[in-house]
């Protein structure tokens, strides 16, 4: 019996291994299929992606070049590695990424280098005991007054790798120089290097196809708040007629028992709002690194987005409460729902297109006054709720029942104070950075019709000049010549 089980186990050993191996080409091709699928999905979401590896192979060519030809490795040496190590480090996805980190190396590495030849002549004036103990101090002093530097917020979120490049550069020098009496030569590749290769990575990161990590940006803040505003008007096209529901109408639809068909996915975009803040700020952080380009002058105010960005998480907060009021089990009641559900339809269909109007304005650089008008129309509308919610009628209605109701009525009223502020930042905004002013309202249903060119919200907005054709059509002109009726007109307006 052992015997036989012994071999049955062999033999089950090594059908499962044929099988193993018959089924091996089949799975190899399978995921390299899917390997393919991936790395096409990851080029077509952003193109830019593979320009930037086309940049960083060509900088990483060009700084070969001191070691394939034979003049230039001679006068540099082994330290022409440091060049090669530069471009590794410095190159980054946007020119301000790349251009702060380009500086701050440079920067750090003269004044490191200057320091540490000086470290290094105060020392050989002790003696040869003293000598060692000196730059052991020096070494020590340094690094610790620069460790601790690097924990203010300002250096941190700036200066953060100029000072590491300092700690290092510094401590090579000092300690090389003590077994290295060429001391000078030393520095003097090691900083010669560093600037050509990070010379190399800024004049091709911002020659050759660049990203602007300010454009980035202004793109997302106004990306952020038109997801705001899908939630809240959420624009439907049916064949060739608009419907706005909004949110109101979605949620007294589901609590009078309605089934709502329509695919809301779409409108869960404004959960990456909330997560945006990091993004925010190291774009804004890059973008300060950046010189003038395109539509944003030198000294562009980005700290003002981060304001911005501020204001539309308060937002979104309130909608993500907004949302699990709408998904949950428990309901406004209908006969309470139908009392209150003209001022909460409209406070949401306001908001969002006060919202939306705003991030067009955003993203065509232009004064947003045509927001006020909705803005305006939705804080009418909260007072006549609130008016509504303390008014006597209510004396005899069960509170548990319209808990659900007052919630969401209330977070409207939010939402409403929050797009206020939200403008007003956004105000601030167009008057530091010089928005043109339009004087015909710009709608914010032509950001979905497709008669806004250029404007493309998962890609860097690189066209400066927006051309923008308004057509209004109007019932016919009586007879008379002095009739006053509007007439069928084309306004053209140029940004």
């Amino acid at each position: 019996m052992e015997v036989g089980s012994g071999s049955g186990d062999k033999a089950g050993f090594f059908t499962q291994g044929r099988w193993w191996l018959k089924a091996l080409p089949a799975k190899f091709n399978a995921n390299m299929v899917d390997m393919v699928r991936k790395i096409k999905k990851l080029g077509q979401d952003d193109p830019r992606r593979v320009i930037h590896s086309l940049k960083v192979g060509l900088a990483l060519t060009l700084v070969s070049i001191f070691y394939y030809y034979q003049p230039l490795y001679s006068n540099f040496g082994v330290t022409a590695m440091w060049a090669i190590m530069t471009v590794v480090v410095v190159f980054e996805f946007s020119v301000g990424a790349t251009l702060g980190k380009g500086l701050n190396r440079g920067m750090a590495t003269l004044l490191a280098g200057g320091l540490g030849v000086g470290a290094h002549y105060l020392a050989n004036l002790s003696g040869h005991i003293g000598e060692p103990i000196l730059l052991g101090f020096f070494v020590f002093l340094q690094a610790t007054i620069s460790t601790f530097l690097r924990f203010f917020p300002k250096i941190k979120s700036r200066y953060d790798y100029g000072m590491l490049i300092f700690i290092l550069t510094f401590s090579l020098i000092s300690v090389s120089g003590y077994r290295n009496d060429e001391i000078f030569e030393l520095a003097h590749k090691r900083l010669s290097t560093i600037s050509i290769g990070g010379s190399i990575c800024v004049i091709i990161s911002t020659v050759v196809c660049p990203v602007w990590a300010g454009e980035d940006l202004h793109n997302l803040i106004a990306l952020n708040i038109e997801k705001l505003g899908d939630f809240l008007e959420d624009v439907r096209k049916l064949t060739k007629k608009v419907n706005f529901t909004g949110f109101g109408d979605e949620y007294f639809k589901r609590a009078g028992g309605e089934e709502c068909k329509d695919d809301n996915e779409f409108l869960e975009g404004y959960k990456s709002v909330l997560n945006s803040n990091n993004s925010e700020e190291s774009l804004a952080n890059f973008a300060a690194w950046e010189p003038g380009h395109g539509r944003f002058p030198f000294r562009h105010p980005w700290k003002l987005y981060l304001k911005v960005g501020i204001m539309a998480r308060e937002c979104a907060y309130r909608i993500e409460s907004l949302n699990g009021c709408l998904n949950a089990d428990i309901q406004a009641p209908s006969e309470f729902g139908s009392i209150i559900q003209e001022a909460c339809t409209n406070m949401s269909i306001e908001s969002g297109k006060a919202l939306k109007e705003l991030a067009l304005a955003i993203k065509i650089m232009v004064q947003p006054s045509s927001a006020d008008s909705h803005i305006e129309n939705a804080k009418s509308a909260a007072k006549k709720l609130k008016s509504l919610l303390k008014s006597g009628t209510w004396e005899d209605v069960d509170l548990l029942k319209v808990i659900p109701g007052v919630t969401v009525a209330s977070i409207l009223i939010d939402v409403v104070t929050c797009t206020e502020k939200i403008a007003e930042s956004i105000h601030e905004l167009a008057s530091k950075a010089q928005f043109k002013s339009a004087e015909p309202t710009l709608s914010a249903e032509k950001l979905h019709s497709g008669q806004m060119q250029c404007l493309k919200s998962s890609q860097i907005l690189n066209c400066p000049h927006v051309v923008i054709n308004v057509s209004e059509s109007s019932l016919p002109s009586p007879p008379s010549e002095s009739s006053s009726a509007p007439k069928a007109s084309m306004q053209r307006m140029e940004v």
